[in-house]
């Protein structure tokens, strides 16, 4: 796998190394040595799914909060996302920036979300589905989640008329 880190301290964008035959190709996808290797938290305790009907459905912004902090592998399985990070870490270099990464199934392509960093996603195409891999159980009581659109972090979404649910639609804004 090559890792390459985005503008956001920790995160990272992971590439699969295929190997390719006239079948095809095969490659490593997740590697606890690689990872480990790179100074990334290798745990998953719990794998997601998430599949949406609509383009410019928008999910995040969201994050879990202390003690249920988690990091995450997320992989667009079908058709096209814009992933967004927020980095919301006080002691961070580039707190309140974002980075956006275009996730697709054919790159294959994946970003790693690390502990701290708020995390939300918009798709580009109908029936879009992302892969998460999550090194935490998700929490309900300890769910947080910031407004997509807020102005602390002035996202430059793709899609402005966005698909929200009604729980990303009532996130409060982030006070620094």
């Amino acid at each position: 796998m090559k890792f390459t880190p985005l503008k956001i301290p920790g995160a990272f964008l992971v590439e699969l190394e295929p190997r390719h035959d006239e079948r095809g190709f095969f490659s490593r996808s997740f590697c606890v040595r690689e990872f480990e290797e790179n100074g990334l938290n290798p745990a998953v305790l719990q794998c997601n799914v998430s599949f949406s009907i609509q383009t410019g459905t928008l999910r995040g912004l969201h994050i879990q909060g202390t003690p249920h902090e988690e990091t995450k592998l997320v992989r667009c399985t079908r058709g096209r996302l814009w992933d967004v990070i927020v980095d919301i870490r006080k002691d961070s270099p580039t707190y309140c920036q974002w980075v956006g990464v275009e996730l697709d199934a054919d790159s294959r392509k994946a970003v790693y979300v690390p502990q701290g960093c708020a995390h939300g996603f918009q798709t580009l195409e109908p029936d879009s589905e992302a892969f998460y891999q999550v090194s935490a159980f998700y929490s309900k009581e300890f769910e947080r989640g910031y407004r997509w659109n807020d102005p602390a972090f002035k996202i430059d979404w793709p899609i402005a008329d966005a698909v929200l649910s009604g729980r990303d639609r009532a996130h409060k804004d982030f006070v620094p």
